[in-house]
């Protein structure tokens, strides 16, 4: 019934439990998961969870906020995602969230490296994956720059206002949400999902991150992504089975994948 669009299953956190989330996942309508790459150097651990489970997908890409890896060439990008089951390029897009004394201009860097992403979507027609925090209108404004009208993806966990929103629809993405939907303190982000159009959601975990209510505080799984669907079938005032089939749908759309039916 569903599908979670963005997780970190080659995080250290499932070395030891991975058939315990497939069974769980299987459990909870699940059926699929996409396994989002953060850096080159763990690319092919995520890569070969792919290649091992035929309900599970791969991107690659070097995560905004990761300092002191492997900076990415277009050619990097580009030849590891002709490989079998990458489906996008990402996780990708600008985070300003820790400075740490440092200015805006200062991370010309981050705005680069984004650019070289955008530039990789463009030349092998795959999605992005765009993480933005604290940076939405530079984020937006890159875009706008290097792929407006060339480049789709999806904005994921989303926490930007019903105005970002607006723009990334209108630039023709998806907007992801993720257990954060669910917490009480996220009325706002409650709003920005009855704005935007169920055909243009996809739903996620970000495990092992941002467990939803009932199970906030723990170990994220993507069998969990059934809450988030149930919250925005809340919102939205339709069947849950209504949200998991658009979403399901939405994604496979956005990642050309083949349907089962």
């Amino acid at each position: 019934m569903f599908v979670d669009s963005h997780c970190h299953l080659n995080f250290p956190e499932y070395t030891a439990c991975l058939p315990q989330v497939r069974a769980d996942m299987a459990a909870a309508g699940v059926s699929s998961a996409l396994c989002i790459s953060t850096q080159l150097e763990t690319f092919e651990a995520v890569h070969a969870l792919a290649l091992a489970h035929d309900n599970f997908w791969a991107t690659v890409g070097v995560h905004p906020d990761n300092e002191d890896v492997l900076e990415p060439t277009l050619d990097d990008l580009i030849q590891r995602a002709a490989l079998p089951k990458v489906v996008g390029i990402g996780e990708t897009g600008l985070d300003y969230y820790r400075l740490e004394g440092r200015t805006v201009a200062d991370m010309a860097w981050q705005r680069e490296r984004f650019r070289v992403h955008i530039r990789a979507a463009r030349q092998t027609n795959l999605p992005l994956v765009i993480h933005t925090r604290s940076s939405a209108a530079d984020t937006l404004a890159v875009l706008k720059d290097e792929g407006q009208g060339h480049v789709r993806g999806v904005f994921h966990c989303f926490t930007e206002s019903e105005a970002v929103a607006r723009e990334a629809l209108d630039m023709g993405f998806y907007i992801s949400f993720s257990g954060i939907l669910t917490f009480k303190n996220a009325q706002d982000l409650r709003d920005v999902a009855a704005f935007v159009p169920l055909d243009r959601c996809l739903i996620e975990t970000d495990s092992p991150y941002l467990a939803p209510v009932p199970h906030r505080g723990k170990t994220n799984s993507p069998a969990y992504v059934s809450h988030v669907g149930a919250q925005l079938a809340a919102i939205k005032g339709v069947a849950v089975e209504e949200v998991g089939r658009i979403t399901t749908r939405n994604f496979e759309d956005l990642f050309s994948l083949v349907r089962a039916n």
